[in-house]
């Protein structure tokens, strides 16, 4: 390989993943201070893009502008960023082949298929003699550090949440100032950077979320997040998925100006430690009593629901800035879960599968933790008996209905469709349905 290093040069590789940041990288800091030359690499892993049935998916399209902004940072400092395709385990021991690798390093994922993928590379790069390095950069507390007193994971979030509180500290947030120490990148020309299309995908005219600069938006959070029709939320959500942003910038920021977003903060953590201490709930009840729920999950109804066509304005609403916009607001998100959940009688999984397709800001952890919430099989979860009542949540939250007009402007007219379910008889119907399941389990 050229570009100004080859089979001599000892190096580190620094593999991005979730954190697609020159600043305050966790990972990033510990291999430049390895006393190693140190080699960016990215890659588009195709067992994860080939379960992507759009090819114009926003998400691979946000990933790669900001790859490429990635890129601009490296080669300001005379190295570049390495794109590579393929499976992670045969991309990194080609590169093995092609380079002298003394160690790699990269920040933590904890998805069931990231650990399972972590631990591949792990076993392999062992094999070879070479160091895997994985650190904590995506969160304040991981895997085991908030427990209860028995040593066992929280299931309550709100003792989670005191726990959490109680343990950060300045040490918590002390950032990790990788910006300094890029003279120790490889010197590389530039690199070749794929096409998207060279990735199999196209480019999308999504507007990306800008990252927040306006902090009335926190300091006001408590008041504004409720309400659809306002800017209301930071919309930070793909940035801390990705990794654009630093979650200790993040808290540093919601623990000097809003202790509800900080909350929000912390409901983000406290799902992906459900998620790595119980993965089976990736797509099975965390309660297991409501497993046994007896869905109708009638198709049609699925689809009047994906398409924003139930009768029921606010969720159409809903599902209609999803589809057009790659987001939906949170109170909006609840409306629509339980609305699924509740008054269709579909199973939650459906509807994670339809958020986790078209929300640019995803998170397995969170989607999955938010539906099982929802539907009442979570831990922590709404009680079963609790049923949005979507006429009254609009009335709340979007007293002029200035959000529903934006989103349904035919509301009122013959074009609009009539409410697919009776709200008042839906919600006998699910809880009957509720506590079937739950005497059977």
């Amino acid at each position: 390989m050229s570009n100004g290093f080859d089979k001599e040069t000892p190096i580190a590789l620094f593999w991005h993943r979730r954190d697609l940041r020159v600043f305050d990288n966790t990972g990033l800091f510990h291999a430049l201070g390895s006393g190693l030359k140190v080699l960016p690499v990215f890659i588009f892993d195709t067992d994860i893009l080939s379960k992507l049935e759009n090819k114009q998916d926003a998400r691979v399209h946000f990933i790669y502008e900001n790859l490429l902004k990635l890129k601009g940072e490296y080669e300001k400092h005379q190295c570049s960023l390495l794109i590579k395709i393929g499976k992670p385990e045969e991309v990194l021991l080609k590169l093995l082949d092609e380079l002298n690798v003394k160690a790699v390093y990269t920040n933590n994922d904890y998805e069931p298929y990231a650990k399972e993928r972590d631990k591949k590379v792990d076993e392999i790069l062992r094999s070879k003699g070479i160091e895997f390095r994985s650190f904590k950069d995506h969160v304040i507390f991981e895997k085991d550090e908030v427990l209860k007193a028995d040593g066992k994971p929280y299931t309550v979030f709100t003792p989670y949440m005191r726990r959490w509180k109680e343990r950060i500290d300045h040490d918590r947030l002390t950032n990790f100032p990788s910006q300094s120490r890029l003279n120790s990148l490889v010197t590389s020309e530039a690199l070749t950077f794929p096409t998207l299309e060279e990735i199999g995908f196209k480019e999308t005219h999504q507007q990306f979320p800008s990252v927040l600069t306006d902090l009335e938006i926190i300091r006001n959070y408590n008041k504004t997040r409720d309400l659809p029709a306002i800017k209301g939320t930071t919309r930070l959500g793909v940035h801390l998925r990705f990794g654009t942003i630093s979650i200790r910038e993040m808290v540093s920021i919601a623990l000097k100006s809003s202790e509800t977003w900080l909350n929000e903060l912390i409901w983000r953590e406290f799902f992906k430690m459900i998620l790595f201490h119980f993965p089976h709930t990736v797509d099975k009840a965390f309660k297991p009593a409501y497993g046994q729920i007896e869905w109708l999950n009638y198709e049609k109804h699925f689809e009047a629901w994906c398409q924003g066509k139930t009768g029921f304005p606010i969720v159409d609403a809903g599902m209609r800035e999803l589809t057009e916009t790659g987001f939906m607001h949170n109170r909006v998100r609840m409306i629509a879960g339980s609305f699924l959940v509740k008054d269709l009688l579909i199973d939650w999984r459906c509807g994670e599968a339809w958020f986790a397709e078209k929300l640019l800001d995803y998170e397995q952890a969170s989607n999955v933790g938010n539906w099982q919430w929802v539907a009442g099989s979570g831990c922590d979860a709404a009680p079963y008996f609790r049923v949005f009542n979507p006429i009254l949540q609009a009335q709340k939250f979007d007293p002029s209905g200035k959000y529903i007009r934006r989103w349904v402007p035919e509301l009122g007219t013959p074009a609009y469709p009539t409410p697919i379910v009776d709200h008042a008889i839906a919600k006998e119907r699910a809880i009957k349905a509720y506590k079937k399941a739950l005497a059977n389990g």
